[in-house]
């Protein structure tokens, strides 16, 4: 397994919709549960009213606890909320203007799906990571997966962190901790009734 020391970080995802007037504390206790270092706000609704009170809910949340939040794609809404930054869903394409736009103190990530390129390219445009998956079956993209293989090279070749994202299993945590940077865990807990304990189940994996 992986050395504690070096063992991968945690982010987590919200869901694609959620109350909220009880996810807050949902998303709260896992927050107590484990170290987490990046929290990120991916609702699906265009709706910016609610899109503005969920990233309200949410940085109280995370603000409390020192911990990064960051928002889908939503320039304007991470500059008016105080969010410390954006995940980008079209690879490469936004980030030179998302950095430009949010400064350097920002965090900028890159969702790259299964593409070595967009990757590459995020990173050289300022991404401060790059995502990969999905790394199980899932309903994300067309179906393709991100293969073991990906994750080996970016680890030994590149330096930009590297995000393991979507559908990941119990086997798929052990075979990848030895090279992504960071766990994105969403549905795998929320779908949970305990989501910090299926939490610190999943985080004891990749120890």
């Amino acid at each position: 397994m992986t050395d504690t020391q070096d063992a991968p970080q945690i982010y987590l995802v919200s869901p694609p919709d959620f109350d909220l007037g009880s996810f807050p504390g949902r998303l709260a206790a896992c927050l107590d549960a484990v170290e987490v270092a990046c929290v990120r706000l991916a609702l699906a609704t265009r709706d910016e009213d609610r899109l503005a009170r969920a990233a309200d809910a949410l940085r109280a949340v995370t603000q409390e606890r020192d911990i990064a939040l960051v928002i889908d794609s939503h320039v304007r809404l991470a500059l008016a909320h105080g969010l410390d930054g954006v995940h980008l869903t079209d690879g490469a394409r936004s980030v030179r203007a998302m950095r430009r736009e949010l400064g350097e103190d920002a965090i900028v990530g890159a969702w790259c799906a299964q593409s070595r390129h967009d990757g590459l390219t995020a990173g050289e445009l300022g991404a401060d990571y790059v995502a990969f998956g999905p790394v199980g079956e899932s309903a994300l993209g067309d179906g393709r997966l991100a293969e073991t293989e990906l994750f080996e090279w970016w680890s030994k070749m590149i330096e930009v962190p590297l995000v393991a994202e979507g559908a990941l299993t119990e086997a798929g945590i052990r075979t990848l901790a030895p090279h992504a940077d960071f766990f994105a865990f969403g549905e795998e807990i929320w779908r949970e009734e305990d989501a910090g304990a299926e939490l610190r189940r999943l985080v004891a994996m990749t120890r």
